[in-house]
């Protein structure tokens, strides 16, 4: 969620298209219309494929980070989804990862020959496939790259970017 003045927005599609919009001076979230259409199909593949394979692999760990009134909340809707408990959803994630290490296998291909999915530099696929992994990074111990993988060392070069922001939060490295 971000606040520009009175405007409100909550959804990351929509703030990217907000911020693109609103601030064409600055550099570009989408590097074009073409881009803008391509960063939609990465959002939809990260809403459908990316976020759910991070979350089976970390949804109890993301429960016990959590404040004591907001725990019941959490189990109880995120049970509801999974349809069995977090703690069942988490056994089983060293299969869950192997799964998920193959839906990345695109991005791991495309990130072999170049260091952005944006080519030279980030663009907005880099930054939503970033978030979630980075959400992974922060709440969870449990490892979902491989150090070899082309994906974390993008990963790497993604933690480095902005001065080092997102390496400067803490994290289970």
């Amino acid at each position: 969620m971000i606040e520009d003045g009175d405007r409100v927005i909550g959804d990351s599609w929509a703030i990217a298209n907000y911020l693109e919009d609103t601030y064409p001076d600055r550099p570009s979230l989408f590097g074009g219309a073409g881009g803008r259409a391509n960063a939609l199909f990465f959002h939809c593949w990260a809403a459908a494929v990316l976020h759910p394979g991070v979350a089976r692999c970390v949804v109890a760990d993301i429960h016990d980070h959590l404040l004591d009134e907001d725990r019941d909340y959490f189990r109880a809707t995120r049970e509801k989804i999974f349809g069995k408990s977090l703690e069942e959803v988490q056994a089983g994630r060293e299969d869950s990862v192997k799964g998920l290490r193959q839906a990345l296998n695109p991005l791991r291909l495309m990130l072999s020959s170049q260091p952005f999915i944006g080519g030279d530099g980030p663009l907005y696929a880099d930054y939503l496939a970033f978030g979630a992994l980075q959400w992974a990074r922060v709440i969870s111990p449990f490892k979902i790259l491989t150090p070899d993988s082309a994906v974390h060392g993008w990963f790497q070069r993604c933690l480095d970017l902005h001065g080092g922001l997102g390496r400067a939060q803490p994290g289970y490295d």
